[in-house]
């Protein structure tokens, strides 16, 4: 496993010029993607379409998770977790629409039900193992649904949500590009994207981990804003919520 070290950042102090000083540098890859330990071309590579490799990377990232799905909320993952969510609810404006976007066994969004009482969410996840759990920990049945479905083509109709959550998700999306342009497509305009997990080293460029199926992705804070700007997500601040992992809030 390559290890990498992260260089902490400056609070944000919320607004857009904060943003704008990260995003002045490209991704470091614009035109291509890796996939374990391979470059992929956004073409065709060694007769290999690209989809096909995304397909397959989807598969395998599936059936990892439903293999982790009963086990999910050990100790140390709900610690983590616990405490990621919590420090992440500071952030959260009060919504009536949410997704959860890779919500696991849908812990989140059983907190944000438990806080906000006129919230309605949707839970959407890869893993089928992941949604049953999440069903049978559900408190909140009446305003909570979760659902089986790929990031890349979400089931629901444009400008259904008022915000929108991924953490620790959006780092083992193979298309990430596809994936930014349907967080766009189903926020309302004026909603929000809260996008959580460990950021590159440095400001700029992005990383790879060749860990779990398919590998990770890590995104700097200047990448981050660089691709979901192209997909109509205008970036409002990024925090540090603990050590590596970053917090970066989007508006569409």
């Amino acid at each position: 496993m390559r290890c990498i070290l992260l260089q902490p950042i400056e609070p944000a102090s919320g607004s857009l010029k904060h943003c704008q000083k990260y995003s002045s540098s490209s991704c470091s890859a614009p035109n291509w993607r890796v996939y374990s330990s391979v470059r992929v071309d956004t073409g065709v590579t060694a007769g290999v379409e690209v989809g096909s490799v995304e397909k397959e990377s989807l598969r395998a990232k599936e059936h990892y998770f439903d293999g982790w799905a009963s086990r999910y909320d050990g100790f140390w993952t709900s610690l983590v977790y616990r405490w990621c969510h919590r420090l992440l609810l500071t952030h959260v404006r009060p919504a009536d629409a949410v997704l959860d976007l890779g919500c696991g066994t849908g812990r989140l969004l059983g907190q944000m039900a438990d806080r906000w009482e006129q919230m309605r969410g949707v839970g959407l996840d890869l893993s089928e193992g992941m949604i049953e759990q999440a069903h049978l920990r559900n408190r909140h049945s009446g305003r909570l649904k979760f659902l089986q479905g790929n990031a890349e083509e979400l089931p629901f109709a444009n400008g259904r949500f008022d915000a929108l959550l991924c953490t620790f998700s959006f780092q083992h999306y193979p298309n990430p590009e596809g994936v930014l342009a349907e967080i766009g497509r189903v926020l309302r305009p004026g909603g929000r994207f809260y996008w959580v997990e460990a950021g590159a080293f440095g400001r700029t460029g992005s990383a790879r981990m060749n860990i779990t199926p398919g590998g990770l992705r890590l995104y700097s804070p200047a990448c981050r804003a660089q691709m979901a700007l192209a997909a109509g997500l205008g970036c409002a601040a990024h925090r540090r919520l603990f050590g590596p992992v970053l917090l970066s809030i989007f508006v569409r």
